[in-house]
């Protein structure tokens, strides 16, 4: 492949997922057409195949690049705690945040789900990304809980997909009412209590001063490559 056609495909990739997520959110899953995702992202339908070849493999590109930049943003304001604020109530009220494009992606996100519980093939490759994500949220979530000297006391996988629950659940009473059920209000008001009850302090540990996740550490200790920050998350 030509060099040049290499530096762009990153470009052309990123602008297919843009407009493919701008497109679902509009029309829907099932409704939009390749063509109008091509038109809106100024591509022709080679480049579209030289990329995904069907409309399910575009959706599960969304889900990983959702899922990476939900855990780095996560990540970069928990590295920013002091040891100090290393608390369930501050990691609740990180993790309680909903950014505004967050809508779109629900709206995409939740009729995908609908179309996997039809179709069982689709929920076997669906859930093949939710097992990756929930073993990111369980890991950064036991790591950032020892920097609170805590541990949880229940199956971390299992948590991991009830923090999930609580947050899809929240989301759709939040955007059908929104005056009454800001996004992130369940979040605040029960994470904490939630983390509470089913962690316990770990003997002789308290907060770690360190900066950072201390991830790097952990995965060095366990014979590991470095992972980043973004492994840290809630």
């Amino acid at each position: 492949m030509p060099k040049g056609v290499t530096r762009r495909r990153p470009r052309t990739r990123a602008a297919l997922l843009k407009a493919a997520l701008e497109t679902f959110a509009e029309h829907g899953f099932h409704a939009t057409t390749i063509e109008q995702i091509c038109e809106r992202a100024g591509y022709t339908r080679g480049a579209y195949y030289s990329n995904f070849a069907s409309k399910e493999e575009l959706f599960l590109a969304l889900f990983d690049e959702h899922s990476d930049r939900t855990v780095r943003r996560l990540a970069e304001s928990i590295d920013a705690l002091t040891a100090e604020e290393y608390t369930l109530t501050r990691l609740a009220e990180l993790a309680a945040r909903v950014e505004p494009d967050e809508r779109d992606w629900y709206l995409v996100t939740t009729e995908f789900t609908l179309h996997a519980i039809r179709d069982p093939q689709a929920a076997w490759v669906l859930a093949r990304h939710d097992a990756r994500l929930r073993t990111e949220i369980a890991r950064g979530l036991t790591l950032v809980l020892r920097r609170a000297g805590r541990e949880l006391t229940v199956d971390a996988d299992r948590f991991a997909r009830l923090l999930i629950a609580l947050r899809e659940g929240a989301l759709a009473q939040s955007y059908v009412e929104p005056a009454e059920l800001p996004p992130g209000s369940l979040e605040r008001q029960f994470l904490a209590p939630l983390l509470e009850v089913s962690t316990r302090e770990i003997p002789g540990a308290g907060a770690s001063t360190g900066t950072g996740t201390g991830i790097d550490d952990a995965a060095e200790g366990e014979g590991q490559s470095k992972r980043s920050g973004s492994d840290a998350v809630i």
